[in-house]
């Protein structure tokens, strides 16, 4: 049977697409393979330990949500993948030490990035509380670097905080930021720690002062914020 060009040449299109399809399921299969345990469950997206190029890592993966319509379950998914990656780019790059992304995969709506090692600073404050006064002036620095570059972080607590073997502390699941953040974002970012603090460090509230001074010396409007904070306190009690 004599096959005309155009014949011979679309067939070897569908072959070469054929063998990049088997490619790629390889991929994915050789690469979820190495996902050992879950290690974060919250409402949006799971956390699994694995590897990337033998290097230790998480992906982060937000699964499908069959409660949505598949067409905006997918734009909301990629949207907010997109989100966290931006964020977590502009806050490194504001000096803020974030984990590293080594792989962003759009369709399968995850992040993969750097393990970090260390134990949580919820963690470090109840086990040394001699220590809290500089762990709470380091996270003050902290979120003073992050605001002062217009980012928020959207959850602050000390357990999305990591204690390095250095003492540098590295800020993690900032998938509520917002790289474009207002007056109001950066109060909230405040208000909120401040209430995770005290329901979760009973007896080193005083500490939480030492956070506020750090807070101020870095921030240049931190009066502006400060007063922000206090407008959304006052509005919680009246409501």
């Amino acid at each position: 049977m004599c096959l005309d060009f155009f014949t011979v040449r679309t067939l070897h299109v569908i072959k070469s697409l054929n063998n990049q399809n088997r490619k790629n399921k390889d991929l994915h299969i050789q690469r979820t393979s190495h996902l050992v345990e879950t290690i974060g469950h919250g409402a949006e997206a799971k956390v699994f330990v694995t590897t990337f190029l033998e290097r230790d890592a998480v992906i982060k993966v937000r699964p499908e949500k069959g409660y949505r319509h598949p067409e905006l379950d997918k734009r909301l998914r990629v949207s907010r993948t997109k989100n966290e990656a931006r964020v977590i780019r502009e806050a490194r790059r504001a000096g803020v030490r974030t984990p590293i992304i080594y792989d962003i995969d759009l369709k399968e709506c995850s992040i993969t990035m750097e393990r970090i090692h260390g134990p949580s600073v919820k963690y470090v404050l109840d086990s040394d509380p001699k220590n809290a006064d500089a762990v709470c002036e380091n996270i003050g620095r902290m979120i003073a670097k992050l605001h002062t570059a217009g980012i928020s972080h959207g959850d602050l607590t000390t357990s999305n905080m990591i204690q390095l073997d250095s003492g540098e502390l590295c800020l993690i699941d900032l998938s509520m930021g917002n790289s474009s953040a207002e007056l109001e974002d950066l109060g909230v970012d405040i208000h909120l720690l401040k209430r995770a603090f005290m329901s979760a460090h009973s007896g080193i509230e005083g500490s939480f002062e030492k956070l506020l001074s750090s807070y101020r010396k870095e921030m240049k409007n931190a009066d502006r914020v400060f007063s922000k904070v206090e407008e959304i306190r006052n509005r919680g009690r009246y409501t």
